[in-house]
């Protein structure tokens, strides 16, 4: 059973997972550095719990201790119950959902572990916004894709905000980090995966004609927001594929492009 511990020095030592975390640079650094994440939030908390993560600590303001009882008498670590404004001073913010919890990274897999045991990927290029991040994950659990590569300079799916917008589909997507740009997808490319690009390029192929569904292995490759692929990505595709637009949008948000990609690639669709 957890032990509850009441604390109101916003100084205390036993509070540093959770000091600064608005601080985003202070965050990106520090988080992968010391092997933590930062879960917020019931459901969040639970599935994170659920998909194996270790529990360094929770921090719960009062009305939350009672929802959260179950998960604190079944674990070892400690809970620190703690008034909402010192919870605000802590963290940087008004921490709405008034449960966080602090949890042990695991290892990641391989690139090349998971493209042998896997058959829809996603790659992401320089995908650096956390909410796009989390949303990407989010479709990519939805919508049968069974995996992520990130390219190196790929923002953290563990970081607070995109755990929170993925809703905690960053637990149950695996994914790993591709060790160079673009030279890695030579690797997903000799896994026996077809590198497809989305760029809303007039020289791309609709999804419909290329037909994702019916291929065996797919290998989706997304970049970042505004800037899309890198002119080397795209060189290293296989193909270029877009989605038709009308009334004059020239694109989408990239997270909701995702999805609809996502959608069309997904195996269980018709084939004709």
């Amino acid at each position: 059973m957890a032990d509850l511990i009441t604390v109101d020095d916003p100084d205390d030592p036993r509070l540093r997972d959770y000091t600064g975390l608005t601080d985003v640079e202070l965050r990106r650094r520090r988080e992968p550095a010391e092997g933590l994440f930062i879960a917020e939030g019931e459901k969040v908390i639970r599935r994170a719990k659920d998909a194996g993560y270790e529990m360094r600590s929770m921090l719960l303001s009062a009305k939350w201790v009672d929802v959260m009882r179950d998960v604190i008498d079944e674990l070892p670590a400690p809970v620190y119950a703690v008034s909402p404004d010192l919870a605000e001073r802590v963290t940087g913010y008004h921490v709405h959902r008034g449960a966080l919890a602090s949890m042990q990274r695991k290892p990641l897999p391989t690139a090349d572990e998971l493209l042998a045991t896997h058959r829809r990927v996603v790659v992401m290029e320089a995908v650096n916004d956390h909410t796009n991040i989390g949303a990407i994950f989010r479709s990519a659990a939805a919508l049968g894709m069974d995996a992520v590569l990130l390219s190196p300079d790929c923002a953290d799916p563990l970081y607070r905000r995109s755990v929170k917008v993925s809703m905690g589909a960053v637990f149950s997507v695996p994914y790993a980090r591709l060790e160079s740009w673009p030279k890695g997808l030579e690797g997903v490319r000799e896994a026996g995966f077809n590198l497809l690009a989305l760029t809303p390029d007039e020289k791309a192929k609709s999804l419909d004609e290329v037909a994702p569904h019916r291929m065996d292995r797919v290998a989706l490759m997304l970049g970042a927001e505004g800037d899309g692929l890198s002119t080397q990505a795209l060189v290293a595709a296989d193909e270029w594929i877009r989605i038709p637009m009308a009334h004059g949008v020239d694109s989408l948000n990239v997270g909701a492009a995702a999805a609809v990609a996502f959608y069309a690639a997904a195996t269980g669709r018709p084939q004709n």
